[in-house]
């Protein structure tokens, strides 16, 4: 029986060590060679299994060290990421494994009535301590499942979100925790419980600087969109003025152009003057039509980006069904697309660059497909190329928002060197 509770025992430190393992992996890339990720999660394995009692100085230094070594040699990232990682997972990692130790000990002596200067050892006893150590790693493989996710539900992006600024405030928040756990087991009176609501206060402190940072991070990216669609709903309803006030202008031009045509008589060079001018102000009469003015003023905006980049543009918009989608969701669904897709483009030869853009009613859909040639090699991502992975990365996320608000649905599809975003919204 007692073999029986050992082989559990090492499975259920394997487990943890894989969960703390996969933890680490939330916050930062592991190194690519193959041998070394096998040697990462050998020293993970004794790195997070490792024994802390009170006044245990040599273990703890011992266990900063280890912890050091191996965020700094197996994982990729910066500085002050890495440092990042060890305050938040250092205090907490030794307060779960102090009180795991400490509060086994105190149940076993308790149950038997004995201490560890007068026990005897029988065989009932060794089956009771193995059975209590046995729980006690069942109930710490337990809270890191639970850490694990809590954790992954919004710190999986967090390491591409904060700059090396945001991260060294975050480090000064889980300072305290980290010098709190390391000072009370290394200098700790004899009344070694004293430790216990500092060990869960140090716990609670990690996780709760890292929940913190995560929302300072969402918070601020938000702001951030919000301030952006709105000065794009601002610039588009400035634009739809504009435009009104020049095809009223162009109108009369037109007639002044016709009356100066007929009075020019036989003069060819006012003539081919004339028509001239004539010829490029029909070049602004035949602007794409959508049925949706908003809609109109951004499509020509991305047509003569796109023009001035060299890629050829394809629209077959009608929109009239789609009024009831606010302005500011249709410049995020159709603006984030066309960014995107000019992107791709820039990244092609010349010859090569072609944007399509399609939008009508089907029955009672509202079908939206914008397709683009990319890089075959690309992959797929919700994220972003630029260098500012905080204020970018947000064109896909944006649109499959403003899309779900209306109760559509948004696919992707890249094969063959061809992006395809697709769009479905039920019409009320």
């Amino acid at each position: 029986m007692i073999r029986a509770l050992d082989y559990l025992s090492f499975f259920i430190s394997l487990g943890y060590s894989l969960v703390f393992f996969l933890i680490l992996q939330l916050f930062l890339p592991l190194r690519k060679n193959i041998l070394l990720k096998l040697a990462a999660y050998v020293v993970c394995a004794m790195l997070s299994d490792i024994v802390i009692y009170a006044n245990d100085i040599i273990n703890l230094a011992g266990a900063l060290a280890l912890f050091l070594f191996y965020i700094f040699v197996f994982y990729r990232g910066t500085i002050p990421e890495k440092l990042s990682v060890i305050l938040m997972f250092y205090p907490a990692l030794i307060a779960v494994n102090y009180l795991m130790l400490d509060i086994s000990g105190r149940i076993f002596f308790s149950v038997t009535r004995t201490s560890s200067a007068t026990i005897q050892w029988t065989r009932e006893l060794l089956l009771f301590s193995t059975a209590v150590h046995t729980f006690a790693l069942f109930l710490r493989l337990l809270f890191w499942i639970g850490a694990l996710l809590f954790l992954r539900k919004f710190l999986s992006k967090i390491i591409l979100r904060l700059n090396t600024r945001m991260w060294m405030l975050v480090d000064m928040l889980m300072l305290a925790s980290f010098v709190a756990i390391f000072t009370i087991l290394c200098f700790m009176p004899n009344d070694t419980a004293i430790a216990y609501p500092i060990s869960a206060a140090s716990i609670f402190s990690s996780f709760g600087c890292m929940y913190l940072a995560s929302y300072i991070c969402d918070a601020m990216q938000t702001a951030y969109r919000a301030q952006e669609l709105e000065t794009q709903r601002n610039y588009y309803r400035d634009r739809i003025r504009d435009e009104e006030r020049v095809r009223s202008i162009y109108h009369d031009l037109k007639n002044h152009l016709l009356v100066l045509q007929a009075e020019a008589g036989g003069s060819r060079q006012m003539q081919e003057s004339l028509e001239t001018l004539q010829s490029q102000m029909e070049g602004y009469e035949n602007y794409q039509q959508t049925g949706n003015e908003f809609l109109d003023i951004l499509i020509r905006d991305k047509a003569r980006t796109a023009q001035e980049k060299q890629i050829d543009f394809h629209v077959g918009i009608s929109f009239g069904d789609g009024c009831f989608i606010d302005p500011l969701d249709i410049s995020t669904i159709f603006g984030n697309a066309l960014d995107n897709a000019i992107e791709a483009n820039e990244k092609l030869p010349e010859d090569q660059r072609l944007i399509t853009v399609k939008a009508d009613r089907i029955r009672n859909m509202l079908i939206i497909s914008v397709a683009n040639n990319s890089l075959p090699h690309i992959a797929l991502s919700e994220g972003t190329t630029k260098r500012d992975t905080f204020l970018h990365g947000f064109g896909l996320p944006n649109i499959r928002s403003a899309v779900q608000k209306y109760g559509g649905q948004c696919s992707t599809r890249s094969e063959n060197g061809i992006f395809t975003l697709k769009i479905v919204i039920p019409i009320p």
